[in-house]
């Protein structure tokens, strides 16, 4: 079981940072009104573009650019030039997301790792005072045992948790 006393963190968000947070997400909303929500079928039924096939990208939108009047006037290089730049102005902001998020994700799995961890050191500790026969501590094990019992979680329980 973890070290109890290695407790890396120790603190909550207040209010005032969750409401600031949320401004922060609608703000990015508000300044990207394009932003939109596709269905599971259409993005997997989309072509995506990749470091393989964003040069070849370029240079058929470069291509196609340089040479309009070689294309029909109902292609619009143009109109995929402007695609590529948002897809690239879209990365930069994708990249930070995702690295907040990652910090977010950990800190969050993090957090609850050691509330469960004290969880289970505590329902040892009343496991024990039940057996030790401390008043009050048996109708707590039980609740707790029920509890405990019913978990179908991941986490790694003590090897015996009854004592």
């Amino acid at each position: 079981m973890s070290n109890l006393t290695n407790n890396r963190l120790n603190i909550t968000a207040t209010p005032a940072q969750i409401s600031a947070v949320k401004a922060a997400y609608q703000t990015i909303l508000t300044n990207l009104p394009f932003l939109l929500g596709l269905t599971t079928e259409e993005r997997s039924s989309l072509p995506a573009i990749d470091v393989s096939n964003k040069a070849f990208t370029e240079d058929a939108i470069s291509a196609g650019v340089n040479n309009a009047g070689l294309l029909p006037s109902y292609v619009s290089p143009a109109g995929m030039q402007t695609d590529l730049t948002l897809f690239t102005q879209l990365d930069e902001l994708i990249a930070l997301h995702n690295q907040v998020g990652e910090r977010m994700q950990d800190t969050q799995l993090l957090a609850g790792s050691e509330a469960y961890v004290g969880a289970l050191t505590l329902y040892k500790l009343f496991a024990s005072a039940a057996e030790a026969g401390i008043a009050g501590s048996d109708s707590i094990y039980a609740q707790l045992k029920q509890r405990f019992a019913g978990q179908g979680g991941t986490g790694n329980p003590p090897t015996n948790p009854e004592g």
